[in-house]
Order: C-alpha cells, then structure tokens, then sequence
C-alpha cells in the first residue's frame, strides 16, 4: 500500500499544490487546515508522516507535535516560515524527524520526507502506549511528562535528550539497538549523528537509573551492536 502523507498547513494554496505534487509521485495524501482538524484524521486514519506546518491558527505545530510524541511514533517534519536556529532546535527537541524552511523546493522536500520514511521503516518496531506511561520496578516513567520516579517516590530529574533515549529503550525492550538507530529514535540537541555522543548520554542515564555497566541490570552494551534494555517493561 501507498505511505499515507498527512500535510497540515493553515494556507490553502500550500495544501494544494504540495497535496498534488506529492501525489504524483507515489504517496496518498490527506490534508488539514489546523491543529484540530489533524488531529482528527490521525483519529480515525494511518497516517505514515506528519508534514506540519507551525504557525497555525489557535494551537501552533509545535503543541501538536509535541501531544503526537507523548503517544505516537509517526515521523513527523516541520515545514515553516521560522527559520531562526533556535526555532530549528525547538522543533527537533520535541521530536520532529526533520525540519524545512518557507519558501522550499518542492524537490527538496521529497527527498527529506523519503529519507525519514526509509529511517522510520529500518527501525525495529516500537512498543506504543496510551499516554506513554511505563514500569520496569523499581521504577516508573511518564513519556509525556519526561518524569522519572523511584516507588520510594524519589523522583530524578531527566534533561529532554535523556528522556527521549530512555523513551526508546522502553519502547523496545529486549531488542539490540544500533547507536545510529537510538540517535534516530532519540533526537535532540546533544546528540549528532557522527559522533560517539550516544555513550555519553548513556553513560548518565545509566548513572542515573543506578546501574553497573560491568553488571547492568537495566542497559548493557553489546559490543559492535549497540546497547539493549533488559528488563520487561510494563505498559498499562
């Protein structure tokens, strides 16, 4: 079947001439005008990747992106006018697979969405939760919220790239993830795609969760493969 492309952008001439021009090369395509309506479509249809742009009328991109991230893993590109670098790496924070500044070549743009949708489809199959919501005892995790919690009620504070890779680990417990693959799966601001930066990020988180990489219990590395999370999860 066709990937099934969902464009939300406030400006109808955009929806319909990038709709079009999509289409003709190979993809279904759905449209919304904002917010609201895109959030039902992806209601009550597959979408493959969100195409999202952020100055939307009432609730902007980044609030819809973030709301799919809390509960969704459909890749999602940001397509706006804002091209200020910290606009880049807000975007990218909250979990958007690529980011594309107005006026855009239309070319361009397809070869974006084609590389995110080969990434999407090379990665091991996640574990989706209502509300994102996870338990590996002794501890507990809100994706949504990025809130670590011990049951003696300790909470540890995460920073965003530290919650998007423990995110990823629970999503896909008992599988070898490549470093290339946690970065995709995990993307923020500290981490580059050619760079060893994953070890360290792990690194803390380990230290984080109390664990011994000469005996983990929660992460161990499996050298010239990746690292794997080893305890069953949880996900009511």
């Amino acid at each position: 079947m066709l990937p099934h492309l969902l464009v939300v952008d406030d400006h109808r001439d955009i929806r319909d001439a990038l709709s079009r021009y999509l289409r003709r090369h190979g993809y279904r395509v759905s449209v919304a005008e904002d917010a609201a309506a895109a959030r039902k479509l992806l209601g009550r249809q597959a979408i493959d990747l969100v195409i999202l742009d952020i100055m939307l009328p009432g609730e902007d991109g980044f609030a819809l992106c973030r709301e799919l991230r809390a509960r969704s893993e459909v890749p999602v590109v940001f397509l706006s006018a804002l091209g200020e670098e910290t606009d880049r790496i807000v975007g990218l924070e909250l979990g958007a697979d690529d980011y594309v500044t107005k006026p855009f070549n239309p070319r361009e743009l397809l070869a974006r969405i084609r590389a995110v949708l080969r990434r999407a489809q090379s990665l091991p199959p996640g574990r989706r939760t209502a509300g994102g919501h996870f338990r590996f005892p002794p501890w507990s995790f809100d994706a949504a919220r990025g809130e670590l919690l011990r049951e003696d009620g300790t909470v540890v504070p995460l920073s965003t790239a530290e919650s998007r890779l423990l995110t990823a680990f629970l999503r896909h417990p008992g599988v070898v993830l490549r470093r290339e693959e946690l970065v995709d799966l995990a993307r923020g601001r500290e981490l580059q795609p050619f760079e060893r930066s994953i070890d360290n990020l792990v690194s803390r988180l380990r230290r984080k969760l109390g664990d011994d990489p000469q005996h983990p219990r929660y992460i161990a590395t499996r050298r010239g493969e990746g690292y794997v999370f080893l305890p069953p999860v949880e996900a009511p």
